[in-house]
């Protein structure tokens, strides 16, 4: 049995900025609920928390909840491999307070930021006369990009 449950799913651009003829990924919300390695009894977890090496720390099962606290969110591609339960190079790793807090506009920067991992970020695009597209990135560089009707064929 997981110890996730799907949040939501999402199309993020693979390299994390959006541009002409960009590939997209899914991106994967993975909530992990409260009482998963909860210290709270009666959970199954005196003998203390499994997932402490890869997960924020556990937290006690509120009392007067509605059973939709979490212990943790877990963003990934889609087909992120994992070791038993932990997945391997998730993109971020939030506490159920961190995500119930973040606005979408931050959350949206993070994930893109972990997609673009250590490349410039894109910053603008020309578009030529004849079709053809240079991406122009924040360092000063710049790439020439196929047409996306080029890129098919």
């Amino acid at each position: 049995m997981s110890i996730y449950a799907t949040h939501w799913v999402l199309k993020f651009p693979r390299s994390g900025d959006m541009h002409t003829g960009c590939e997209w990924v899914e991106v994967i919300g993975q909530a992990v609920p409260a009482h998963i390695g909860t210290p709270s009894p009666g959970y199954g977890y005196e003998a203390g928390d499994p997932y402490v090496t890869f997960l924020p720390p556990a937290i006690p099962v509120p009392e007067t909840g509605d059973g939709t606290a979490l212990r943790a969110m877990v963003i990934v591609r889609a087909g992120t491999p994992k070791r038993g339960q932990e997945y391997i190079g998730p993109l971020l790793v939030l506490s159920g307070d961190e995500y119930a807090q973040i606005i979408f506009a931050d959350l949206h920067e993070r994930i893109c930021a972990a997609l673009r991992g250590d490349q410039p970020r894109v910053v603008g695009e020309f578009v030529r006369g004849d079709g053809s597209i240079r991406l122009m990135f924040e360092d000063g560089s710049s790439q020439d990009v196929l047409p996306p009707e080029e890129e098919k064929e």
